[in-house]
């Protein structure tokens, strides 16, 4: 009798924790938008994205290490972890954080919300992910871009078309990146979520240190002020190294769309955090804006009935 219950009430339970972390998750990323918007000045794009990559790397390899995982040895593995860390991290951390040279913050959070959207387009067409595409998940695909909208307002939309066209096409291009990722990333199922994050970020740090130094040359930029360094800094340890543990699990737990509907989020908190940072202005509609999100999410997120139904 025990054990029935145990086995109806563990399904409702792991997705509430799963959630959860999408939702620490989101909150994680929507504060990345801030940080790169303090250090952007003073750190260029290709130095800022190495110097994050690089020390997560490390850090991540240090924990797999002391969980006792050992890295792949397998040179077929390392070079689909070339192209996660490519994917995931080198190319769309270089074009975000170049675009919010020239845009602002929240019309980056707006851009970069369309991930689910990309998902959903290369799901349909190739007919491949781990999650079937119901009517249920594109009302919540809707919702969510409806949520985005609400919550940044009009003023970050009228931006579009006049702004930094160039910088504006760079962000959109960071959220195919965003979309193409998790759908790569289901290859590392069997594969330890740390083991994973620590491969693949390895990955893009090979990638970005010779980019920077050739495209930038760091060596000969002045010094950078504290606040830049300390962003840089909670960027790669809380933005990057712990994100991407949590992100390869939730690849796995909610599939890919699932996943990316954190994006969603991503820019409502993103709102939130400038309100609460910044002082920014909360309106009625930005509480409305988020919850839209949250209604998208949960039908993205949520399984069908018809997925739980006995087999027999």
């Amino acid at each position: 009798m025990s054990t029935q219950a145990q086995s109806t009430t563990s399904p409702q339970t792991t997705l509430a924790l799963e959630i959860g972390l999408l939702l620490l998750l989101s909150l994680i990323w929507g504060s990345s938008f801030t940080l790169i918007k303090i250090a952007i000045p003073t750190i260029p794009p290709a130095t800022m994205v190495a110097a994050r990559v690089t020390i997560a790397a490390v850090l991540l390899i240090l924990i797999a290490r002391a969980q006792g995982h050992a890295l792949p040895a397998q040179g077929s593995v390392w070079a689909a972890f070339f192209v996660q860390g490519l994917l995931q991290s080198a190319l769309p951390f270089t074009l975000i954080s170049w675009g919010e040279a020239h845009i602002t913050s929240g019309l980056a959070g707006v851009l970069n919300a369309t991930p689910p959207m990309f998902v959903l387009v290369i799901t349909l067409m190739t007919g491949r992910g781990r999650q079937s595409v119901s009517g249920r998940k594109i009302i919540g695909v809707a919702l969510g871009l409806a949520g985005v909208a609400v919550t940044m307002g009009a003023d970050a939309f009228s931006e579009i078309g006049t702004t930094a066209p160039l910088a504006q096409i760079a962000v959109l291009c960071a959220s195919l990146c965003y979309a193409l990722a998790p759908i790569w990333g289901q290859r590392f199922s069997g594969l330890p979520a740390i083991v994973t994050a620590a491969g693949a970020m390895s990955c893009a740090a090979m990638l970005m240190l010779p980019a920077a130094a050739v495209i930038e040359r760091p060596w000969a930029l002045a010094p950078p002020p504290a606040q830049a360094i300390t962003a840089v800094v909670a960027l790669a340890v809380i933005c990057t190294a712990f994100a991407m543990v949590i992100y390869f699990r939730l690849i796995r737990t909610l599939g890919p769309l699932g996943a990316t509907s954190g994006s969603y989020l991503r820019a409502g908190f993103a709102v939130a955090l400038g309100t609460a940072w910044l002082g920014e202005h909360f309106s009625w509609s930005s509480l409305a804006g988020m919850v839209l999100i949250l209604a998208g999410v949960v039908a993205v997120t949520m399984p069908a009935r018809h997925d739980q139904k006995p087999r027999g």
